[in-house]
């Protein structure tokens, strides 16, 4: 696009300064006097007489001639060069615009992906304390679980041997009863002897 400009530009100044000698060369000829005669440009009748009930040729009095044209022709290049230019002009700005926008959009989204790079990496070191965690209690339950089953056995082993060993401590209790009194009566018998 710079480029076009730049030609467009270098174009229109180029045919600007052209034009400039030409009108400038014609100038010095048609003003200049040569041999006592003067070459302004003249109006030559354009073709033959008109015929009859028409007007004659003249020149129209809106045109320039040649030097008038070449006058309205600069005017047309430098005007398009001023286009141009402002074209150019908001074409930079646009630009510009948009490369702000741009950078200001990535600054954004680079600080959202920072920002929510760092929350990932908090929610990931929750995650691993959380399943660090999860680990921990799976094996206290896994412990509770085993004392679970061996109080378990042993609390069925002394409610199915209660009355076994119930009975059997009974007749333990009543034997040092026996015991007891056996003992009772002989030492009475041993203290009367003395």
């Amino acid at each position: 696009e710079n480029k076009d400009f730049q030609e467009t530009v270098a174009d229109q100044r180029a045919t600007v300064k052209l034009l400039e000698k030409t009108l400038d060369v014609l100038k010095g000829f048609y003003n200049k006097k040569h041999k006592g005669a003067s070459l302004l440009q003249r109006q030559e009748p354009a073709g033959p007489p008109p015929p009859p009930g028409f007007k004659s040729y003249k020149k129209n009095s809106g045109s320039g001639g040649v030097m008038g044209m070449i006058t309205q022709i600069i005017n047309d290049a430098k005007t398009e060069e001023a286009e141009a230019i402002q074209a150019e002009k908001d074409a930079q700005a646009a630009y510009e615009s948009f490369v702000k926008d741009t950078n200001d959009s990535i600054t954004a989204k680079n600080n959202s992906i920072v920002d929510k790079s760092a929350t990932k990496a908090d929610k990931e070191g929750e995650l691993t304390n959380t399943k660090k965690e999860l680990g921990n209690i799976m094996v206290e339950l896994e412990e509770l679980a085993n004392e679970n089953a061996d109080l378990h056995k042993a609390c069925d082993f002394t409610l199915k041997n209660f009355d076994t060993r119930q009975s059997a401590r009974d007749e333990e209790v009543e034997g040092l009863r026996e015991a007891k009194a056996a003992l009772s009566g002989a030492q009475l018998t041993l203290l009367q002897r003395k």
